[in-house]
């Protein structure tokens, strides 16, 4: 499989680096294979175009966000602890690579409807894991029972979103991670009793 070779990873990284530097609509194929370190044509050999790239590097770092989550979520903790460690460990994997974060923010806000339609559904598979979170919170009485969960899945992930966005926007000037307590005690009034 083409996304287990070392190759792959290197021109996902390399993507990476060169969205965030110059943009997605500045960021030429061959900017990528330069940055990777490898020929303009092996980028062919495993992507499409630069909009499959775009949508690789989501996919695969989204990964990175559920495989973590789904470790959290068989911790024999509560509901409001699970939803701490989302948080956190969605502060860290983004504050730990901010051309990661810069790329997630920004970039790919600015992507066209068809893209941005692909995007939200690799992001449902994330949602899907904290929409967990709230159900175990309201089965064990840790959240209000009249919690709407599409709406509280909104308010959480909406807040942790914006949270970045405004770290990116700030060029990166204080502690992301630092903020998770923060956002989680704010999180928690809108959904406990």
């Amino acid at each position: 499989m083409k996304k287990d070779k070392p190759k792959y990873k290197q021109i996902i990284d390399a993507a990476i680096i060169v969205i965030a530097e110059n943009g997605y609509h500045q960021s030429q194929v061959s900017k990528i294979a330069k940055q990777a370190g490898v020929a303009d044509g092996t980028i062919y050999l495993y992507f499409k175009n630069k909009e499959d790239i775009l949508i690789s590097v989501f996919e695969e770092k989204m990964e990175v966000f559920a495989d973590n989550l789904k470790e959290i979520l068989k911790e024999n903790i509560s509901a409001s602890d699970k939803l701490y460690k989302m948080i956190e460990n969605h502060f860290k994997v983004l504050a730990s690579n901010r051309h990661l974060a810069t790329v997630t923010q920004l970039e790919l806000r600015q992507s066209n409807l068809a893209l941005r339609l692909r995007i939200n559904a690799i992001l449902k598979n994330y949602l899907t894991l904290l929409d967990t979170i709230l159900k175990e919170g309201i089965e064990n009485e840790e959240f209000e029972n009249s919690v709407d969960i599409r709406l509280a899945r909104q308010m959480v992930f909406g807040t942790i979103d914006e949270t970045t966005t405004s770290w990116v926007m700030n060029e990166y000037k204080y502690d992301l991670v630092g903020l998770t307590e923060k956002v989680h005690r704010l999180l928690l009034k809108g959904i406990t009793t």
